[in-house]
């Protein structure tokens, strides 16, 4: 069977202009003008994907993800390669695409939703449907410069899966909705594709491509790093940002040096990517420069987000003292018990707990945790559903509990 979307040696090319300003050309007296070179911001990228397939593609900002999405949606051409797009396409490459300000919300469905193919009967027939998902029921007569970003979202996103595209192109834009509406989006998305057409989807949040797309592709410098099991494709792509410093460089001081950190398993191997509830440990070792009594240690944790999750220090324990030039290996040991996101952790050695003591703060370490299924927020608590029935009162004596069969846990 042929793909429904296929990527062939696909290249784009653009023209950059390095303009001379105009008051130093004159002060210099230089020749006014304008500099050309060429930016590639793809090259040699090969793609397939089926029908009924959910597709994610991930990588820093500028790595060509959106470039590759806009000429997938045929807003611009590739300079080298063929691309190929069978079926119905609903573009979602940018907050407000295809609407015009100055009509109303009601006016742009009809205006969108011809664009994406469907009839005015067919809009008509399926109004109200697009309506009750996007919940804007009171701003659908007012023009739509006046709507926020969020509320863009909501409208374009009803539209563009009324319109039962064979091919639905998600770049970012369910970003700027609230947390309850992207939960609704996924299960649409999740059920267009049950229904055999294909989602491609462009996030920094790793929990979301984890949750919708069997299948990612990871980019760089608009270039292919990798195609293959979304899980693998995450822990490469944390790599990748820790590689980078993503997430800020550390800190050194005269007094104090972090040499290394690392994350290690249960089974004492360096790792990027382990299981919730798994035993891990977090190595740092550090040099001291000068001699130091009673030395803290910190612990940071947020997830990719900026949500922090856990932070502690060592300030009310007793670590000895360290001769000027000793290294010392701290080991940070927890359980992972967290849900399913990339996570960044940051090291800090003090030289004491004194009014001014010196720091040093190691590079950002970036891993990813696969947790279970439904566990949401900063922690895995480990919850268990123990349930049971309690029968109705006989003979007036109080119920007492009968425990079902199978209790439900995790």
């Amino acid at each position: 069977m042929e793909p429904t979307v296929s990527l062939s040696g696909v290249g784009k090319r653009y023209v950059k202009y390095d303009d001379v300003p105009l008051l130093i050309s004159h002060a210099f007296r230089m020749r006014a003008g304008n500099k050309r070179s060429h930016f590639w911001a793809l090259r040699e990228i090969d793609l397939a994907v089926g029908a009924g397939e959910s597709f994610g593609v991930i990588g820093r900002n500028g790595s060509g993800k959106s470039t590759m999405f806009r000429m997938l949606a045929g807003v611009t051409a590739p300079t080298e390669g063929m691309v190929s797009v069978r079926g119905r396409v609903a573009p979602l490459i940018s907050v407000g695409i295809g609407f015009h300000p100055e009509l109303t919300g009601r006016e742009n469905v009809y205006v969108n939703g011809i664009i994406l193919g469907m009839t005015r009967k067919e809009i008509d027939k399926r109004f109200d449907a697009i309506l009750d998902f996007a919940e804007i029921h009171e701003f659908i007569d007012t023009p739509v410069k006046f709507y926020s970003s969020g509320m863009f979202v909501r409208l374009g996103f009803s539209v563009a899966v009324a319109a039962d595209p064979e091919v639905l192109l998600v770049d970012e834009v369910l970003a700027v909705g609230d947390l309850a509406f992207q939960i609704r989006c996924y299960d649409r998305m999740e059920e267009i594709r049950r229904d055999g057409a294909t989602v491609l989807v462009v996030s920094h949040n790793m929990n979301a491509i984890r949750r919708l797309c069997s299948r990612t592709m990871v980019l760089h410098d608009g270039k292919h790093l990798f195609t293959g099991e979304t899980d693998e494709a995450v822990s490469l792509y944390n790599d990748l940002l820790g590689n980078l410093n993503i997430a800020g460089a550390g800190e050194t001081a005269a007094e104090v040096q972090i040499l290394e950190f690392t994350l290690l398993d249960a089974k004492g191997k360096v790792a990027a990517h382990v299981a919730a509830g798994d035993e891990v440990t977090f190595r740092m070792l550090a040099r001291y420069r000068q001699a130091v009594e009673r030395p803290v240690f910190g612990f940071r944790m947020h997830k990719d987000t900026g949500q922090e999750v856990y932070s502690e220090n060592s300030v009310l324990a007793d670590h000895g003292s360290f001769a000027a030039g000793e290294t010392v290996k701290v080991d940070f040991r927890m359980r992972a018990a967290l849900p399913t996101s990339s996570y960044i952790v940051k090291a800090t050695a003090w030289t004491g707990a004194d009014k001014n003591p010196k720091r040093a703060v190691s590079d950002p370490l970036t891993f990813f945790v696969s947790g279970r299924p439904f566990v949401k927020e900063t922690a895995d608590l480990g919850l268990d559903f123990d349930v049971s029935r309690i029968p109705a009162a006989q003979d007036g004596k109080p119920p007492t509990e009968a425990p079902l069969a199978h209790p439900s846990g995790h």
